[in-house]
């Protein structure tokens, strides 16, 4: 995929918004991903499923990336780009190495577990097989407010 727009990774960022504000029905916190292939259509969505499924890999990322690989028929997702509200955490930035997904575009980072540039940056590790580009701060005052408001309702 060619260099994209700030248009285009602000609209994919809409459709992974969208996402995060479903997860809260079933008590997860708000993250929503999108999988986009190499041509930039949409190959898998997902958001949080943790409380929802009761188990702790259920991160809106995992989602997206075992739907986009069963979609793909491939665990390799070369070319693919993974658009997060939330910065990924170091399971979840793993998870993107391994898949090879090229490009992740998020929203909100995280100062506390953000795996992507802000506690640590596992998806450009240099001592790992892959290495992955990373755009943030796409539509971040719209992905962050999705979290304080699903934790000031909770306090």
């Amino acid at each position: 995929m060619g260099a994209q727009s700030q248009g285009a990774f602000g609209e994919w960022m809409g459709l992974a918004l969208e996402e995060a504000a479903l997860a809260p029905a079933t008590g997860d916190v708000p993250v929503g991903a999108v999988l986009l292939d190499p041509s930039g259509s949409v190959l898998a969505r997902g958001r949080n499923e943790r409380e929802a499924r009761q188990d702790p890999t259920g991160h809106a990322e995992l989602v997206a990336l075992r739907r986009g690989a069963a979609a793909a028929g491939s665990s390799r997702l070369d070319g693919t780009t993974l658009v997060v509200t939330l910065e990924p955490c170091a399971m979840c930035a793993g998870a993107i190495v391994l898949a090879r997904v090229s490009r992740v575009v998020l929203g909100a980072w995280d100062p506390k577990a953000g795996a992507t540039g802000s506690t640590r940056d596992i998806v450009r590790d240099a001592r790992l097989n892959h290495r992955v580009e990373v755009v943030g701060g796409v539509r971040e005052a719209e992905a962050a407010a999705l979290l304080v408001d699903f934790f000031a309702e909770r306090r």
